[in-house]
């Protein structure tokens, strides 16, 4: 009975599992012979309209790309869609590589911008404070005048067609009259105005008169030679930014879309969805379609260099900061020589103008009246006849000292960083986009293979490897590669390549002492500029308003050492030398107190147990 019993269990389980495996079978059969997968995909990567995708694989003799001898998942209207999908797709991709470096210019030229208008800012107030405190009777009509420097300044630092030098000259020619009424012969001012004709003539000789010394001079060629370098910096800014928007919507030939639909989709027309192109395959085809790109590398490579010497040149040794800040100093020192000179300059006026116009013969004082703050010195000015690297009154850095306290030069931890640490995160980051326009290729295949497969899509079908030859970048090189035609430079390519030239040549020519700065290997560290962030005046560093700083663009010193001090220059190809604050001591002397201390410890706890 039980017998009987078992034999039939045994003949239902058979039953059943020839069942299961018949089933599978033809579960295997009909997956084999249907594009499920394809049009998986398909919908998923938003290629087309699903209903292009055939439910099971045929032979279609019109494939042009992605021809099978055997039957596909393809068909004529889904390479279309392929070719349409893999351009877009592959200019996604671009945009997300090129989106730093965007980033990175875009963003600095706003913080420049920012920052080179908080300094004209800054300084403005702090000469109007000057001519408050110090000139108060002629701070009133000569407010206007220091107005519209400062305007005329932020005007040409953002690319406006204005002189510097013009300016600052203009300047002094509008308050030569007020100090020449208030300050030199302070009893005619009632019967000179702004417009008569005896202002006129002063203003029309103040340039030969030289009643501030040479002051104007030194502040205007200092301000031309450091605002035109933070002007160009701009500039280059704004050029890189339009090379970077231009080759994000570079123009793929036709041969390089089929190229890269014949990479990325034609396994998917044999229902292989997730296998990867070759590494080697992907970068012949690459190089093929970024070639006329790649031709922008060494133009690039040039303008890079000059972004980084004109980063250099205005911000090392806080050079344009000290321009800018020290606005109010040089305006100080002319106005101290033109008080100390005034009964030479006195003399000089009425020989060209004559008196003014209503003064009584003989009322002209024998000596100016002219109140200053105490903290004002009382040593003389440089004579006229002084050369432009003249240097500095000590009043004048006396009263520059205390400049570390508004607006520190270096970084400190309780303010913002400054023109130089902005520069010097700048340039960090810049370095390793030098070699950009060369690795696109290799930025764009990373995300296409996986390097550990044992087997790879080559463009035909599945290998172990790829074995074509690997071209380079480059117009002459793609002349031999095997997966891409290349005929020629791409139009767009070739007319921004051209205007990236001249752009290089035009600032070589402008600033032809560039080619000496270096910039240094230390740069990219971080140990040199990460040393002094948070560096304070009590740790021993170097004061912000000390007046050692130098100003050195074109091979001319404007801000040099007081006297008596080391005049040594400074290389500005160098990194300043940083103090390292809160190292430890030297341990010499104490390992072998710690080596016994470390024995007799061992030896006691072996002894207790």
């Amino acid at each position: 009975m039980s017998r009987g019993i078992y034999l039939r269990v045994n003949s239902f389980d058979s039953v059943r599992i020839l069942a299961l495996v018949f089933f599978s079978v033809n579960v295997i059969n009909a997956d084999k012979h249907s594009c499920y997968e394809v049009r998986a995909a398909f919908q998923q990567r938003h290629v087309g309209p699903l209903h292009l995708v055939p439910e099971k694989p045929y032979k279609d003799a019109d494939l042009q790309i992605c021809k099978h001898q055997g039957p596909s998942c393809c068909n004529k209207k889904m390479e279309e869609c392929y070719q349409a999908a893999v351009k877009r797709e592959t200019l996604q991709k671009i945009e997300s590589h090129t989106y730093q470096l965007e980033h990175l210019l875009s963003g600095h030229s706003d913080t420049f911008k920012d920052m080179f208008q908080y300094l004209l800012s800054f300084s403005q107030g702090h000469l109007s404070s000057l001519l408050e405190g110090t000139y108060s009777s002629l701070s009133h009509q000569a407010l206007p005048h220091v107005n519209q420097l400062f305007s005329s300044l932020s005007l040409f630092l953002r690319g406006a067609n204005v002189s510097v030098e013009l300016t600052v000259h203009r300047f002094f020619n509008n308050i030569f009259p007020l100090v020449y009424t208030r300050f030199i012969n302070p009893g005619i001012e009632g019967s000179v105005t702004a417009s008569s004709t005896f202002g006129d003539c002063l203003r029309m000789i103040r340039q030969d008169v030289k009643p501030f010394g040479n002051y104007p001079v030194i502040m205007a060629q200092e301000l031309a030679e450091l605002l035109e370098v933070g002007r160009q910096l701009g500039l280059a800014l704004n050029k890189g930014l339009e090379v970077i928007n231009a080759t994000e919507h570079v123009n793929f030939s036709r041969d390089c879309v089929k190229g890269l639909a014949k990479m990325v989709y034609c396994s998917h027309c044999r229902g292989l969805t997730l296998i990867k192109p070759c590494a080697g395959y992907c970068l012949n085809v690459m190089r093929g379609c970024l070639a006329s790109m790649s031709e922008l590398d060494q133009p690039w490579r040039i303008y890079i260099s000059f972004l980084e010497k004109l980063t250099i040149a205005m911000a090392g040794h806080h050079s344009l900061e000290l321009a800018i800040l020290g606005v109010r100093g040089r305006v100080n020192g002319a106005l101290l020589y033109a008080q100390n000179h005034g009964p030479l300059i006195t003399a000089t006026v009425d020989k060209v103008c004559g008196l003014p116009t209503g003064e009584p013969p003989g009322m002209r004082p024998t000596s100016p009246e002219f109140t200053t703050s105490t903290t004002t010195s009382t040593s003389p000015p440089p004579s006229a006849s002084a050369p432009s690297s003249q240097l500095l009154p000590e009043e004048w850095l006396d009263k520059f000292a205390h400049l570390k306290s508004p607006f520190p030069l270096k970084p400190s931890k309780n303010n913002k960083p400054n023109l130089r640490t902005l520069s010097w995160d700048f340039l960090r980051l810049l370095q390793r986009y030098k070699p950009f326009f060369i690795t696109v290729p290799e930025m764009l295949c990373e995300g296409e293979y996986v390097v550990d497969d044992s087997t790879c899509w080559g463009g035909d079908g599945v290998v172990e490897s790829y074995i074509s030859r690997i071209v380079g970048n480059g117009l002459d090189a793609q002349r031999q590669n095997p997966e891409v035609k290349v005929r020629s430079l791409d139009p767009t390519m070739a007319e921004l390549k051209k205007r990236l030239e001249l752009f290089n040549r035009e600032t070589q020519e402008k600033f032809p002492d560039l080619i000496e700065i270096h910039v240094w290997e230390e740069l990219g560290s971080g140990e040199e500029h990460g040393s002094t962030a948070d560096c304070d005046d009590e740790d021993g560093c170097q004061s912000s308003g000390d007046g050692e700083e130098h100003n050195n663009v074109n091979g001319r010193t404007s801000n040099e050492r007081q006297p008596g001090g080391d005049n040594t220059q400074e290389n500005l190809s160098k990194p300043p030398a940083v103090k390292v604050v809160g190292g430890s001591p030297t341990m010499s002397w104490q390992q072998p107190g710690c080596l016994v201390l470390l024995v007799a410890g061992l030896c006691l706890k072996w002894m207790m147990f």
